[in-house]
């Protein structure tokens, strides 16, 4: 009869865990708590950097709190899921004014604060304070799906209740330190071992009684969400230029890419020349470029981009409305969605000449 599962979980992980991830090097609740939210629907090599990057703009949460919401977006841009970042910013504010700057202790306390779920929680006190709270990230919905063959979607309501209890019903029975181990050797488990393709079976240590390898159906398991075709729109994205500054408008709090700034988009290509007409009161050279696709969770994104070179300064738009002009290249913290930031590098590789060096005029948009 093998070991309990905890147990070899936790041999496995003293030999081939993972150990010096940056927030596991510098252990904190705050930094647990932003690792946790970044890794929602994240890979871990995506977000290394952006989390080495945010925590050292924002060390606590006194700092993040502190900061605005443009500068915080700023620093997850091409993260995506805009909505981790702004509930990451009202959380620290909340955490601040209620519990001093430091994250409480209690699991009815985490789970109030604006982002943070249950799986979420359990993580923050189970690494960090060594209580027995079980994780459901994706990685251990796998592991726990597969080794009790647990079929059907975890988006079901049914089927997150059993994964939800096997996760508890595994928990080690030691507290302190070996909780916050086991917690981090079931995700690496999932994350390095038991991979949605191509697992490894036979670096697996709780291979022996895994039902869904045994029964000969691990791809079955957990179940897929329903296949549906997205939903496509289309936009189209001007890129207005003149000189070294780009036009950008800030979108609305609420909504895709909620706070980012976004290049001012149209219904059609054709209309380019007259919304410079009106909006800025100038003639502009109208370029259109090749499109690309975004995807979204729910939806894909057509976008058309269209260059607008102005050849005289604006006469009605300087830095006022929802209009904003930004000097090329942008300054590190300037928040703008990945497609955008695609777009812009597209800008500057066109201003860029056989030498290499940048080709911007810099006159004045005082």
């Amino acid at each position: 009869m093998p070991r309990s599962f905890s147990a070899r979980l936790l041999a496995w992980y003293a030999r081939e865990g993972r150990h010096d991830l940056p927030w596991q090097t510098d252990r904190s609740p705050y930094r647990t708590w932003v690792s946790e939210t970044m890794l929602q629907q994240t890979q871990v090599e995506t977000v290394i950097p952006y989390f080495e990057r945010f925590t050292r703009k924002f060390p606590t949460p006194a700092a993040l709190a502190s900061a605005s919401l443009d500068e915080v977006l700023g620093y997850w841009a091409g993260l995506g899921y805009y909505a981790r970042a702004r509930n990451l910013h009202r959380a620290a504010r909340e955490v601040c004014e209620r519990f001093d700057g430091a994250l409480p202790q209690r699991y009815e306390e985490l789970v109030a604060l604006p982002g943070i779920g249950r799986s979420t929680a359990g993580a923050i006190l189970a690494l960090c304070f060594g209580q027995p709270f079980p994780i459901l990230d994706g990685n251990v919905k796998r592991v726990l799906a597969r080794h009790a063959n647990v079929k059907g979607w975890p988006g079901k309501a049914a089927v997150a209740r059993r994964l939800w209890v096997l996760s508890e019903e595994r928990l080690p029975p030691e507290r302190g330190k070996r909780i916050g181990a086991y917690t981090q050797a079931i995700m690496d488990l999932g994350s390095m071992v038991c991979t949605r393709m191509q697992p490894r079976c036979d670096e697996c240590p709780v291979s022996a009684d895994c039902k869904a390898r045994i029964a000969g159906c691990i791809a079955e398991c957990p179940g897929r969400r329903p296949r549906r075709s997205k939903p496509e729109r289309s936009t189209v994205m001007l890129i207005v230029t003149y000189g070294d500054r780009v036009l950008l408008r800030k979108r609305p709090a609420s909504g895709v890419w909620g706070g980012l700034l976004c290049p001012p988009e149209i219904e059609r290509a054709d209309d380019a020349s007259g919304w410079c007409r009106h909006r800025l009161g100038r003639e502009a050279e109208v370029t259109c470029w090749d499109g690309l696709v975004h995807e979204f969770t729910h939806f894909k994104l057509h976008i058309s981009p269209v260059a607008v070179e102005l050849r005289h300064i604006p006469r009605q738009v300087r830095e006022g409305d929802d209009l904003v002009w930004c000097k090329m290249p942008l300054a590190d913290g300037v928040g703008v969605p990945a497609p955008v930031r695609k777009l812009l590098a597209r800008l500057e590789q066109t201003r860029t000449n056989s030498r290499g060096d940048p080709q911007w005029r810099v006159p004045s948009i005082a």
